[in-house]
């Protein structure tokens, strides 16, 4: 019951010294300024229809090819090659994943660690 009550307490006070520091940044005029600057600019892209996605391409045109680049399937990044290489028995693996069955093997007989100690040659 103890731990419970103190839970409560810590928590009241990280409140309290949230509160504060809130309150510091709402009298901040830098932060005024930024407030202000988004206000204005949300009720000018409303007024004219416009969303953030359309100020950013007319602000940077790259902006679209970027995007859509990441957002696109089968564009992801491929995994690096990894070679191991058990030392007790010299059998060598290449994997791009981490499933490989027999990685998962080794990590569970000689933990984790161990294992990617093994590693020997990193490729692209």
């Amino acid at each position: 019951m103890a731990s419970v009550l103190n839970d409560y307490i810590k928590k009241e006070q990280l409140l309290k010294q949230l509160q504060d520091e809130l309150q510091e940044l709402e009298s901040n005029s830098e932060l005024k300024k930024e407030l202000e600057f988004k206000d204005r600019l949300h009720a000018l892209m409303n007024e004219h229809g416009k969303f953030a996605r359309d100020v950013c391409e007319i602000l940077d045109p790259s902006y679209r090819e970027a995007t859509t680049k990441k957002a696109r399937p089968g564009t992801r990044i491929k995994r690096p090659l990894k070679v191991y290489k058990n030392p007790h028995t010299g059998k060598v693996v290449e994997t791009r994943g981490g499933n490989h069955k027999v990685i998962q093997e080794w990590k569970t007989k000689f933990g984790n660690d161990e294992v990617v100690s093994w590693i020997v040659e990193e490729r692209p």
